[in-house]
């Protein structure tokens, strides 16, 4: 295993609860190397953190790495099947001017 998909391993399973469903796949195209990383569904929310800035941290991290081994590090977080819907808007933006009636 390469040095920048053992480091995401090492961080990944340091932060979540089932270590055994972390999955990491490497490719490397003429991009630089992708890391797509598969986790619990439970875990996801410890990996992504608040606003995303646990997301961001590692991928800064995983630059930081490629870096030093001469090569572009992108991080791919794959969404869980069923995974939370997103969440429309229930009204129009016309329809929450009427009701404020300004």
């Amino acid at each position: 295993m390469e040095k920048d998909a053992q480091f995401l391993e090492y961080v990944i399973k340091a932060l979540v609860d089932n270590a055994d469903a972390v999955k990491i796949k490497r490719t490397v195209d003429e991009m630089g190397v992708l890391l797509t990383l598969d986790v619990d569904p439970a875990d996801m929310g410890k990996v992504i953190g608040r606003e995303g800035n646990t997301a961001k941290s590692i991928r800064s991290l995983l630059r930081i790495v490629g870096m030093k081994n001469n090569s572009r590090v992108n991080l791919k977080i794959n969404e869980p099947e069923g995974g939370a819907p997103v969440q429309k808007a229930s009204k129009t933006v016309d329809e929450v001017m009427a009701d404020l009636k300004l």
